[in-house]
């Protein structure tokens, strides 16, 4: 909706009135989802009828509260776009009044959870990229679906000035429904199994059903050894994490595509629910991160996280996922993807890395064998002050902890490498989360060169690029000392030899 003109700019509009009926619909919703336990607990006390009437008060109360907030909201919030900058003014008393320059505005992000869907609304998130917090982003919440591609479209339409290569425009790539084998191998699922035993759990102390809900569990395990009573209850635990880990998935990825569109910006489209258009604009792309968690690992499989400059901490704080430009997903089209979106002829994700030295192996025994003994070193020393039940949990952790620890720190070194391949520099480095990262080598702002005693009298040391972009470091860890100086050397000339010793 348009508002008078000013004398100066282009006309005043309104964000979208059907937000005063989306905070309505939803306030609905929480107040019936916290009317159930209230009502609940007042019963006891008041009986139901005046429980559900107090209940039904309080909750029309605070829809009427939320909706004519939000009223006012619709009606002191105006935006607009004019030739250099975008405009938006919102507040009643304290009237805020911001702008971005459209020169630096670098993304432009939409999304719209079900009931925004439902009435063709969406949220628009105008971002500068630059590490200032909210100062750097405008909200439109909401507008109609339209008005946010048309925004979208203008505001990052630009022409992309140094295309590399021959790459092609469009779809890059689409969902997979097989890719949804590696949700239930990712550290997502043992989370939500605890999060769905602790649920279960707490709900059922919020309608006073605690102790029947432990009594009905362990009726069914009574025969039981406690063992294998255990084995279940983490078996069911970790069923349900599955499950929610396979619905979590389908919510995040559904409909998937990646594209690149003719002004030169990367775009992902996502979302079952809730909906999401996440821009990547090229010339902000500073590389790409490799990500292997141990599970998807062990199935050939990786995600793709852009590397780019301005990722704001309150864009960090939607999730995590809010640079991913491809879900988990084999790893050879992740390396061919990883090459379309650096206009690369080959990914230099795929480069052949330079292996660190045995010192670097011997590092990792060591702290690995430190942390599997120390609690096995406590326990056995309570167990001998005061039960010996401990010192058989003691030998527990021991046989099982030991060659656990090993198994990782060998794999965290088999996993240590660095290289220059072409215009990047790659790093890789982990075991339970691998990371192996190229970044532009032009992208480099500086070098943090760490050594302390122990790796100087192992004769190594870390080398640690500094960049704008993603997560503000790339560290080659424990490489050989002549090798990382002269790798940090050669990825950037000139700007680390002014503080080299020379002999």
């Amino acid at each position: 909706m348009s508002t008078a003109a000013d004398a100066t700019g282009p006309p005043w509009r309104r964000i979208h009135r059907r937000t005063v009926l989306v905070t309505a619909l939803v306030t609905a919703g929480v107040a019936v989802g916290a009317a159930v336990p209230a009502v609940a607990g007042l019963s006891g006390r008041l009986g139901y009828p005046a429980a559900i009437g107090w209940a039904l008060a309080g909750a029309a109360l605070l829809i009427g509260c939320a909706t004519a907030g939000d009223y006012v909201r619709w009606r002191r919030t105006r935006y607009r776009v004019a030739g250099e900058r975008v405009e938006l003014h919102t507040g009643l008393l304290l009237v805020k009044r911001r702008s971005l320059a459209r020169e630096r505005i670098r993304s432009v992000d939409l999304t719209a959870h079900p009931l925004q869907r439902i009435l063709g609304l969406v949220t628009v998130r105008i971002g500068t990229g630059d590490q200032t917090g909210g100062e750097s982003t405008l909200e439109l919440d909401p507008v109609a679906r339209a008005e946010g591609e048309r925004l979208r479209r203008d505001l990052l339409d630009r022409a992309l000035l140094d295309a590399r290569g021959t790459h092609r425009d469009g779809e890059l790539a689409r969902l997979d429904l097989r890719w949804i084998r590696y949700a239930p191998v990712s550290f997502v699922a043992p989370m939500l199994g605890g999060a769905a035993a602790g649920g279960v759990l707490q709900i059922s102390d919020w309608v006073g059903a605690q102790g029947e809900v432990i009594d009905w569990v362990a009726d069914r395990l009574r025969d039981t050894p406690l063992v294998w009573a255990i084995v279940v209850l983490v078996l069911a635990a970790l069923v349900s994490g599955i499950v929610g880990a396979l619905g979590l998935w389908v919510e995040m990825w559904w409909s998937y595509r990646l594209e690149r569109e003719p002004g030169g910006t990367l775009r992902v489209r996502r979302g079952l629910l809730t909906s999401r258009s996440l821009s990547v604009e090229e010339r902000r792309l500073r590389g790409v991160d490799l990500v292997e968690p141990l599970g998807v690992r062990l199935t050939g499989a990786a995600r793709l996280d852009a590397i780019t400059t301005g990722l704001a901490k309150d864009e960090e704080a939607q999730g995590a996922d809010h640079n991913t430009l491809l879900p988990a997903a084999p790893r050879p089209f992740v390396d061919a993807i990883a090459a379309e979106v650096l206009r690369e002829p080959l990914a230099p994700t795929g480069a052949p890395l330079t292996p660190h030295p045995p010192a670097a192996r011997g590092r990792r025994l060591r702290r690995a064998l430190m942390a599997a003994l120390a609690p096995v070193l406590v326990l056995a020393v309570l167990g001998a002050l005061l039960t010996p039940v401990l010192l058989w949990i003691a030998l527990g952790c021991a046989v099982v902890g030991l060659p656990l620890s090993v198994a990782l720190a060998l794999d965290a070194y088999r996993s240590l490498g660095h290289t220059l391949s072409g215009g990047y520099l790659v790093t890789r480095s982990g075991t339970v989360r691998r990371s192996t990262a190229a970044l532009q080598r032009s992208g480099v702002i500086g070098w943090t060169v760490r050594q302390s005693c122990f790796q100087r009298r192992a004769g190594l040391l870390s080398v640690t690029a500094t960049t704008a972009a993603g997560g503000g470091a790339y560290t080659a860890r424990d490489a050989d000392a002549s090798e990382g100086l002269a790798f940090a050397s050669e990825a950037v000339p000139g700007l680390l030899e002014p503080f080299l010793v020379r002999d």
